[in-house]
């Protein structure tokens, strides 16, 4: 099993950046690929926004975030971080990473572990 905990949410305006980390725990991190989830707005399904595969070469980014956003993990210090820059309005969402240990899994029933969230909220 493995927890994660999420950090580095909160209020910028438009254009501005803002680094999310994720911190988990257990000596099993390096076995799960790691992923950013967000939510846009209650009861809307979690959109996968970026992933980043066990070994960290290679990643996957959301056509909406793209050249935007960039995944990284340290697997030596079990965290995973979403550098956020350009942000827009619409990246305004409650942010959650998720563990799972299939690659690329596009729908969020499909991971196992996840963070409580943390709120972006971009201003315009």
């Amino acid at each position: 099993q493995v927890q994660l905990v999420e950090s580095g949410g909160g209020l910028v305006q438009a254009g501005g950046s803002l680094k999310l980390s994720c911190a988990a725990s257990g000596r099993t991190f390096s076995r799960y690929a790691m992923t950013w989830f967000r939510r846009q707005a209650p009861g809307k399904e979690r959109e996968l926004v970026a992933a980043i595969r066990q070994n960290g070469e290679l990643t996957y980014y959301a056509d909406s975030v793209k050249g935007r956003f960039t995944i990284s993990r340290d697997n030596a210090r079990n965290t995973v971080a979403l550098q956020m820059n350009s942000l827009k309005p619409e990246d305004t969402a409650v942010y959650y990473c998720a563990a799972g240990v299939g690659w690329l899994r596009m729908a969020a029933r499909e991971y196992s572990y996840w963070g409580q969230g943390t709120q972006v909220t971009v201003s315009s």
